[in-house]
């Protein structure tokens, strides 16, 4: 009684977005060789640290470039009973923690820093950080197109409901986001211990930035899980189907699942009792391009 044969339940922007995700990940490896080496050379801690925090970001993008792949190569892998739509969310559910530990890192390190202050070598860390920043813009521009395309074309539909997000893209989005913010609070920072002797503001940014980024990465921790545990990812067309179902009174849902199997793409098993028939039911569902795969089963 399945209607569909195939497991192809990847985002309609799914090749696009891998490619975005390829180049954000060299420009960030470029950028992370760069800051630890000149910070290694010139003896500058602050760059060395914002190096290796570049790196845990690279891997991070690495992680969800890897996952597009996979979930392409394996889309219509007959073991996988719903496809891969998924691998993007545990991609980014993977991420999602990184993320998070690499704040704590960063709050950890700057609350040291407020307690023992250290030397920085404001002026040549200063112009890395104003180099980081354009990579991380760059980077963003390439991802956010992407990102808010998503937006655009959903958001009309679902209201504020963050199911259907790429959340591999929406997690190399953050990362990348994350860096810009970093870099911006690390500019601020430098150039105020530079030309006003604020040294303590370098830590004390530190700090606000590592809980702006926690904040984001409990949001994709949230949203990433709900779709990993096959939480119902829209309560409105959920409703609306179940309606349409059983309005004319000829019908009664008595068993009813809907989940996400990839970005927008959801699968549904809905059990009637009534004199109606699958067709029927079907038909009453509608041709809604959301709807991968659905099971009916009368009786």
């Amino acid at each position: 009684m399945a209607q569909a044969h195939h497991h192809d339940f990847l985002g309609a922007s799914h090749e696009r977005n891998e490619r975005r995700t390829r180049w954000v990940v060299l420009l960030s490896a470029i950028m992370m060789v760069a800051e630890i080496s000149l910070g290694t050379v010139t003896g500058s801690m602050a760059l060395v640290a914002d190096g290796w925090h570049m790196a845990t970001h690279t891997l991070a993008l690495g992680i969800a470039a890897w996952a597009y792949w996979l979930a392409r190569r394996w889309s219509t892998d007959p073991r996988y009973s719903f496809g891969t739509g998924k691998l993007g969310s545990l991609a980014g559910f993977a991420s999602a923690l990184g993320l998070a530990a690499v704040a704590l890192g960063i709050a950890w390190e700057s609350i040291g820093r407020l307690r023992a202050p250290q030397d920085v070598q404001f002026g040549e860390a200063l112009v890395v950080a104003v180099i980081g920043l354009a990579v991380n813009l760059a980077s963003a521009a390439l991802l956010g197109h992407g990102h808010d395309q998503g937006h655009h074309d959903h958001d009309h539909d679902h209201g504020h409901d963050h199911h259907h997000h790429d959340h591999n893209l929406r997690s190399a989005y953050l990362h990348v986001l994350s860096d810009a913010l970093t870099s911006v609070l690390a500019i601020l920072a430098l150039a105020a211990g530079w030309w006003l002797g604020v040294r303590w503001l370098d830590p004390a940014v530190g700090l606000v930035g590592a809980l702006v980024i926690l904040v984001w990465s409990r949001g994709l921790i949230r949203d990433t899980a709900a779709v990993l545990l096959d939480r119902v990812p829209d309560q409105a067309l959920c409703d609306g189907v179940r309606q349409r179902i059983e309005a004319p009174g000829d019908a009664a849902i008595h068993d009813f699942h809907i989940w996400q199997v990839g970005p927008g793409r959801y699968a549904a098993i809905v059990a009637v009792a009534g004199p109606v028939t699958p067709g029927e039911v079907r038909r009453r569902i509608g041709p809604d391009p959301r709807f991968a795969h659905v099971t009916v089963e009368v009786g």
